[in-house]
């Protein structure tokens, strides 16, 4: 998510920090009162020792005071202690559930509220890294790119709920088909972004057939009666040295490719990939 801490999590740091010294300081407390129970054991028993006493004599007039003020101390210590003790726990609890509470809002940031995929605040923070993990293990590291074909069809005849419930299920197709080390995004209104790891183009495109059979199952099963759902798909693959934009626009216009491919004539269609393969080779 970024090697900057977050300022959130820098306080917490800080509270957690402030508790485990307030522990030290119960301990030490805790030493103390040893310590004085010790010192006040010492005081009776050494000038015995230094007199060569055989028998350990203490005056009887002391006696009473000794015992209740030991027990008076033994008392406040466990008093304080135990206060000491559920103060900690209460505020333990408290940066538990304020632990919990950033880690909700800061997911809560990186998602689309509709579908629950990752949006494109979170792909922008996490590729660099996977682009840099792609390099160190000289790993694959793909790029699907998918449309849902005139969806803005699907709101004009059947309104925006439909829509809506459309791109979710779209998005549980998705998650069902790819892995879950693989990043579903929602990248623009109808459109999505498969980051795919450890897995070249052959691989990829293995996953789009799947996924292909899951819209043919759910087109099957009618939820939309009059509706149809396509998707149009396009697979780039990264290369170590390439930048991670020119991966994202190969993958769009090779979709680009295919949404044109199912509106226009043969010919026309194998005129605009021939075109395609010439430009990425003279850009190679």
């Amino acid at each position: 998510m970024g090697n900057q801490e977050r300022p959130w999590s820098a306080t917490l740091l800080r509270d957690m920090r402030a508790l485990e010294g307030r522990d030290l300081h119960l301990w030490s407390l805790g030493v103390m009162v040893l310590l004085v129970v010790a010192a006040g054991f010492a005081a009776l028993v050494v000038p015995n020792l230094v007199w060569g006493a055989q028998i350990l004599r203490v005056d009887a007039r002391y006696l009473p005071q000794l015992f209740y003020g030991f027990v008076t101390l033994i008392l406040l210590f466990n008093l304080y202690v135990l206060n000491k003790k559920k103060e900690l726990r209460h505020a333990r609890d408290e940066l538990v559930h304020q632990l919990v509470r950033s880690e909700v809002a800061e997911m809560t940031a990186l998602k689309d509220p509709l579908t629950d995929a990752f949006n494109r605040r979170y792909f922008n923070q996490i590729i660099q890294g996977e682009v840099n993990r792609a390099n160190r293990r000289s790993s694959d590291l793909g790029v699907i790119l998918i449309d849902v074909d005139d969806f803005k069809s699907v709101n004009t005849r059947f309104g925006h709920l439909t829509g809506d419930q459309v791109l979710i299920s779209v998005v549980q197709m998705l998650n069902c088909t790819f892995r879950s080390c693989d990043v579903v995004v929602r990248y623009g209104g109808d459109e999505f972004l498969v980051l795919v790891t450890d897995s070249n183009e052959e691989g990829a495109r293995i996953a789009l057939e799947r996924l292909r059979q899951r819209v043919d199952a759910w087109n099957s099963a009618n939820p939309v009666p009059g509706y149809r759902l396509a998707l149009s798909c396009g697979v780039a693959g990264y290369s170590k040295g390439m930048r991670i934009q020119d991966v994202v626009e190969l993958a769009d216009e090779r979709m680009f490719v295919e949404k044109r491919s199912k509106c226009l004539p043969s010919p026309e269609v194998r005129r605009i990939g021939n075109a395609q393969v010439v430009n990425e080779v003279s850009v190679g």
